[in-house]
Formats: structure tokens, C-alpha cells, sequence
């Protein structure tokens, strides 16, 4: 509208954009005397930045990076302008008011935001229009009602805002109370937050609004029940949904049949509605790399000491399997130099021949042979146990609590011992064969150690796969790594400024993930103070962090309940997935890459193709939240714990069979879910008062389970 589009104008005179104000005003057909004093309308939201965001887009026309039309793009960005924002890969439109913007006492990512809603309709119609879409929704056929009801809860959200902003309190409040109950219920945690806005100075600031605001809701609709509903606004001439439809979803067309009921209810949920199609189309390297090629001792005399009968020819063939499995290459894999990765030390071959050779005597799992289960019991953790973690060779357990102490544990008779004094380490012969033993201290040997640095709860935990680092997290908003030949504290990095919720190691060593209530997930390298990537996307805290088996992606689970896949390469969002129905707490990758498992609040653990980027499977049966998923070391078992006291085991290679991922289910998202997720389910485990927060299985798939004791 003219409005707005002045108001466009003024704000690209003021900033001195005079090239992109002549474009838009051609395009627009506006001389330039028309800039008069027309711009009062817009003075309620903040100078400057305010109507950027407020250019509605129009019908058929083509739009930018963040609404405004493609004339922006043209002019060299600035670093205060919201298109920067964008491209420096922020998604949400936080743009920064110090540099080259002005300074204004609001956040002007938030009128601008706001300033959206000046256009009204009449308040005391608000309930009849919403009642009027709700019976017309009601009484369509079954196809289409499905899909349409969508609409429900985004629009009940944009309207009740709409009253408030407008100071049009009693109506609000009138609506709210009316239509509050229909909604979801999975939705209740986002309208109880909502009740609480009842002011227009409550939405300054709130980043729950913020959220609803600056991304659109994402519907997926069936082109018939688009047609349907445009039909029915159009006739009746509801201008003010009609101007939210457009202004506010992000209406995401297929042709093709109508989706059911229980298909739009397995994947809607979170804070935005579901994933765009396109979200998911990139492609994703999700196979391994190539293992380095070295000989595998497997019939030296060690070896022989180790086995009483002494049968080494037994092991031989073993040997050539090894070999020839690491020659050949994974179609699906990345190429072995698209990120770099740390150069193996001798000292890591050595611990990848004893993984071999672990690998050579490992149990074969399966529905007809489950794995035992060894459960590690914090007793009397009155400190608070608030993560966990095991060493891959399953040598050392670590604890993080709330009292803010980490604290190491050995779980093999090997005690703990720091690397002696640098005096001490002088007089040693630094060519004999047992230096690495020479070098630790034995006064110090201990089962436990307990590592003091942070200033609040450690909330993640992770060991480096050497074994000769640990990692921590926590609420003081910094990532320790603490060495564990000295067990003192080598780094604080310093980039989140709110608590941490979870760090991890790449599977190779070096680089780190981390995640926290900035709603960013960072990658890190043990060497930089600075992060190397800022995957910044989710519109809530990201509450947990997995790498990829092959290190070049990240997923990330959040309380916006979607997990997002990341591109470590580039940064760039690869998957978005959409399913759950609360905040998620673990994930897991299937040990060839392919799929991921999530677990959440909502007591589900969701199955994921990576590769076609959808659901494939849903798995019932936790009553509580889902803290720890793990797969085998073959990849045939699941293993879930949760805050209900139970460990489950499900049937993965059957969950993963004959999957329907043909290009349709890919191109519509028509996922089919097999109906008992009780078929899957292999045997379940209870604790006597013991909630589960951490899972591994070792090299011969036992698997290991640990949690704290609650008397309650």
C-alpha cells in the first residue's frame, strides 16, 4: 500500500540509499513530490529500521531476501541494513543497531516487527471472522478439513496479537478466551506464554512474539484445499485472514492428493510449523570416509600372549577383511579433503588396531540376541548429576553436576595418574621404551579425579576420542577443555554469553560443537579462541549437539522442537526436520551415516532418512522424556534411556528396512508410518528409581547405562 511504501522511501533517503530509492520509486510510479507529509502513520514503530520489515509482499510479485522488494539487493549492503543481517547467514532479523544504523531506545528488530499489525480491521469482528473460517473449515470435506486446520493455530496467534498491539484489550482477552481450546495440544506451553501478553508494552521485547513474527509460519497444503480456501475468503470478502494468510504463513503448495490426518499430525509440532520442501533438497553427503589404509598386526606375538591357544592363522582372514573393507569408497561419502581433518598419531593407530581387534570378538546383535546391560549408579549425587559421558574404549566415566564440578571416574582397575613435575620429567631417559609409563606420576594414582573451574552447573560433557582431553559446558556460558594427563583446565572459550546446554567432539578429534540458550549452535577447533562457524536458525535454545559419524555435519536438537542439520563446510542449514512435540534432548546417527534418531519430551523417538531428508519411522512406548539414544556398533540395536526409568531396545535393522522413499514421498512429503511401533520393540529395562541420561555401547556392543539415584 501507498503508505508503506512511502515510509520505504523516507527511511532509504535517510540511510542515504538514494540509488535504491530511485528504483523503488519507478517501480512504483512515484514523483518525487509525493513524499509529503504522508508518513505520520508510521511514527507509532521506531525511526529508521521500523518499515522495512512492514512492505507486505504482494501477490505475484518478487520478493527478497527479507520481504522487501529484489530493488534491495542491488545497492552494496551495509552492515546495519536487514538484508546484511541475512547474509551473513542470521536468520532471524537481529540486525546490529550499533553499526551504521541509528541507535534507538527499542530494539528495532521488534517494531519493525510489530509495525506490521497497524493495519486493523474492526475488533469486535475479530470472533466472528475466526468463527466464520472455523464452521467453513468444519463442515469442508474430511480431504480437505485436515490439511486446512492448519490454519487454526497461527491465525488464532496472529490475531489476538493484532487486538493487543491495537489497544483493543477486552476484545484480546474476549478471543483468547473463546478460542484458546481448540487449539492442539501440543501447542499449550506457546499459548500460555501467549496469555500473558495482554498489553501492547508486553510484545516489546518478547522473544517468544518475536519468534511467531520474524519467521513465517510454514503450512503444507494440498493445491485443492488451497483453491478451497481462497474460494471462501474471496466470496466472503474476509480481507482481515485473507491479509494474515498473506502477510504471516508461508503457504507451501504441492499437487496431489490431500495429506491425512495422521500424516500432518507426524510432522507438526514445532515453534514454525513444518520444514519448507526446498529446506530439505540439498544434498547431503551422509556416507564414511575411507579409513586409512595400515597393517593390522592381528597375528603378531601379542596377539598370541593374549589368545591361551595361541591360534593365530584363526585371525588371518580376519586381517584381509579389514583390508579390503577400508579400500573401497562409499558412494555417499564426502570427498575425503572436504574439511580438513587432524593427521593420525602414532598413538592413534595403536588405539585403532585395538579397536580392530576388540571389533574381531564382538557380539553379533540382533532380536534373537540382545546385548547385556552394565548400569552405572551415581549414589548419594546430592551435587546433581547433570551430564555424563564414557570414553569410547569405555575406560573412563565422567560426570558433570550442578554443584559445578566435573568429576572423572576409571571404571577399569588402571587408575588415574597425572604426568609427573617438570623437574621430575627432566631426569628421565627420554629414549627408553616405556617413556609414556616413566612420565606419570604413581603418588598421585586415583579412581577418581575431580576437576574444579566452572561457575555454575555443567550441563555437556564430552572426551576427546585420544582420550587425552575432556570437554565440559556449562551455565556460566563458557566450554572448558581440561587435559587429561594433567587434569588441569587448558582453554576457557569464551562465545556464548548464556548457558551452555551441550558440547561435543568430532569423532576425529580436534574440532567441537556447542550449543546453548542463544539459540545458536557454534563449531569450535581445540586451537582458536574465536568459533569457526556460528550456525545460527532456531528460534529457541539449541538443547542438544551430535557430528556426523564423517565429521562434515552437525545436527542440532532445540526447544523449538525441530533438528536442523549443518553443513560444517559452510555453514549452511542442510535438514530441517519437524515431528516432535516438545523440546529435543538427544540424537543419535546410525553408525553408517544414514539415518539419525531424535528423542524429545514428548516421550517419542523419531527415525530420519538423511538422505531424502524424511520421517521414516516413529517409536512409542517412553513416558517421559528421551535424555539418551544409541545404536550398536553395527547398527542393529537402538538403545533409548528416559527420565521414566526404563532402558527400551528396538529393532533397528528392522525399523530401517523396505522404506518407501519413492519421488513422491520425497517431492510431498506422503510419509506412511507403520502403525505399532510395538513390533520394533525388543525388550524394556527398568531402573528401581533411576532416570537414564546417558547410553554407550562398547567395542563388543555391552552396552553401558548411567544415571543418578532419585529417593523420591
Amino acid at each position: 500500500d501507498r503508505q508503506t511504501l512511502v515510509a520505504v522511501l523516507q527511511f532509504l533517503r535517510r540511510s542515504n540509499l538514494r540509488e535504491s530509492e530511485e528504483i523503488l520509486r519507478r517501480e512504483a510510479r512515484l514523483l518525487g513530490d509525493d513524499l509529503g507529509g504522508s508518513v505520520a502513520t508510521v511514527a507509532t514503530s521506531s525511526p529508521g529500521v521500523a518499515a522495512v520489515a512492514a512492505v507486505p509482499p504482494g501477490k505475484g510479485e518478487a520478493r527478497g531476501d527479507c520481504g522487501v522488494r529484489p530493488s534491495c539487493r542491488r545497492e552494496p549492503r551495509k552492515v546495519g541494513s536487514p538484508c546484511a543481517a541475512r547474509s551473513l547467514g542470521i536468520s532471524r532479523c537481529c540486525w546490529d543497531t550499533r553499526v551504521g544504523a541509528v541507535v534507538v531506545e527499542d530494539q528495532p528488530d521488534v517494531s519493525a516487527v510489530l509495525s506490521a499489525y497497524n493495519q486493523q480491521g474492526d475488533p469486535t469482528l475479530y470472533e466472528e471472522y475466526y468463527s466464520g473460517l472455523k464452521h467453513f473449515i468444519e463442515c469442508s470435506l474430511d480431504c480437505h478439513r485436515a490439511e486446512l486446520s492448519q490454519l487454526f493455530y497461527p491465525l488464532f496467534v496472529h490475531m489476538y496479537l493484532e487486538l493487543v498491539y491495537n489497544q483493543h484489550e477486552s476484545e484480546a482477552k474476549s478471543f483468547f478466551d473463546r478460542f484458546h481450546g481448540d487449539q492442539e495440544c501440543y501447542y499449550q506451553d506457546d499459548l500460555r506464554v501467549l496469555s500473558s501478553l495482554t498489553k501492547k508494552e508486553h510484545m516489546k521485547g518478547n522473544e517468544t512474539m518475536l519468534d511467531f513474527r520474524t519467521s513465517k509460519f510454514v503450512l503444507r497444503i494440498s493445491r485443492d484445499s488451497y483453491q478451497l480456501l481462497k474460494r471462501h475468503l474471496q466470496e466472503k470478502q474476509n480481507n482481515q485472514i485473507w491479509n494474515i494468510v498473506q502477510e504471516h504463513l508461508y503457504i507451501d503448495i504441492f499437487d496431489g492428493m490431500p495429506r491425512s490426518k495422521q500424516q500432518i499430525d507426524a510432522m507438526v509440532g514445532s515453534l514454525a510449523g513444518e520444514a519448507k520442501r526446498e529446506a530439505n533438497k540439498a544434498k547431503v553427503f551422509f556416507g564414511l570416509l575411507k579409513e586409512p589404509e595400515f597393517d593390522v598386526p592381528l597375528d603378531d606375538e601379542d596377539e598370541e600372549g593374549e589368545n591361551e591357544e595361541g591360534k593365530p592363522k584363526k585371525k588371518k582372514p580376519k586381517k584381509d577383511n579389514v583390508g579390503s573393507k577400508s579400500k573401497k569408497q562409499d558412494p555417499n561419502a564426502p570427498p575425503q579433503n572436504r574439511i580438513p581433518l587432524p593427521e593420525l598419531k602414532d598413538s592413534d593407530k595403536l588405539d585403532k588396531v585395538m579397536n580392530m581387534k576388540e571389533a574381531a570378538r564382538r557380539v553379533r546383535l540382533g532380536p534373537e540376541c540382545l546385548p547385556s546391560i552394565c548400569f552405572y549408579t551415581f549414589l548419594n549425587a546430592y551435587q546433581g548429576l547433570t551430564a555424563v559421558d564414557i570414553t569410547d574404549d569405555s575406560s573412563m566415566i565422567v560426570g558433570g553436576f550442578a554443584d559445578s564440578t566435573v568429576r572423572v571416574w576409571s571404571v577399569t582397575p588402571k587408575k588415574l595418574r597425572s604426568v609427573k613435575t617438570a623437574a621430575d620429567l627432566s631426569l628421565i631417559d627420554k629414549e627408553s621404551d616405556d617413556v609414556l609409563e616413566r612420565i606419570m606420576d604413581e603418588k598421585t594414582a586415583s579412581e577418581l579425579k575431580i576437576l574444579y573451574g566452572h561457575s555454575g552447573p555443567v550441563y555437556g560433557t564430552s572426551f576427546s576420542p585420544d582420550r587425552n582431553y575432556l570437554l565440559s559446558c556449562s551455565e556460566d556460558g563458557t566450554v572448558r577443555l581440561w587435559s587429561l594427563q594433567t587434569f588441569t583446565c587448558l582453554v576457557g572459550y569464551k562465545g556464548h554469553n548464556y548457558p551452555v546446554w551441550d558440547t561435543q567432539f568430532s569423532p576425529y578429534g580436534y574440532y567441537f560443537v556447542s550449543g546453548g540458550h542463544d539459540r545458536v549452535a557454534r563449531l569450535w577447533a581445540t586451537d582458536h579462541y574465536q568459533p569457526l562457524r556460528i550456525f545460527a536458525g532456531h528460534l529457541a535454545d539449541v538443547t542438544c549437539t551430535r557430528f556426523h559419524p564423517n565429521s562434515n555435519y552437525i545436527a542440532t536438537g532445540s526447544a523449538d522442537r525441530t533438528i536442523r542439520l549443518w553443513d560444517v563446510l559452510n555453514g549452511n542449514c542442510v535438514r530441517i526436520f519437524t515431528g516432535h512435540k516438545g523440546p529435543i534432548h538427544s540424537l543419535a546417527f546410525s553408525p553408517n551415516g544414514r539415518f539419525l534418531a531424535t528423542g524429545a519430551t514428548d516421550g517419542r523417538v523419531l527415525l530420519w532418512d538423511i538422505g531424502h531428508g524424511l520421517m521414516v519411522g516413529e517409536l512409542k512406548g517412553h513416558t517421559d522424556t528421551i535424555y539418551a539414544l544409541r545404536f550398536s556398533r553395527d547398527g542393529e540395536i537402538l538403545a533409548s534411556g528416559s527420565m521414566d526409568n526404563t532402558v527400551r531396545l528396538w529393532d533397528a535393522v528392522k525399523a530401517f528396512e523396505d522404506l518407501e522413499t519413492d519421488d513422491f514421498t520425497t517431492a510431498t512429503g506422503h510419509i506412511n508410518l507403520p502403525e505399532n511401533s510395538q513390533d520394533l520393540l525388543l525388550g524394556t529395562y527398568m531402573t528401581k528409581s533411576t532416570p537414564v541420561v546417558h547410553l554407550h555401547f562398547t567395542r563388543r556392543n555391552l552396552l553401558l547405562a548411567a544415571g543418578a539415584y532419585s529417593s523420591q
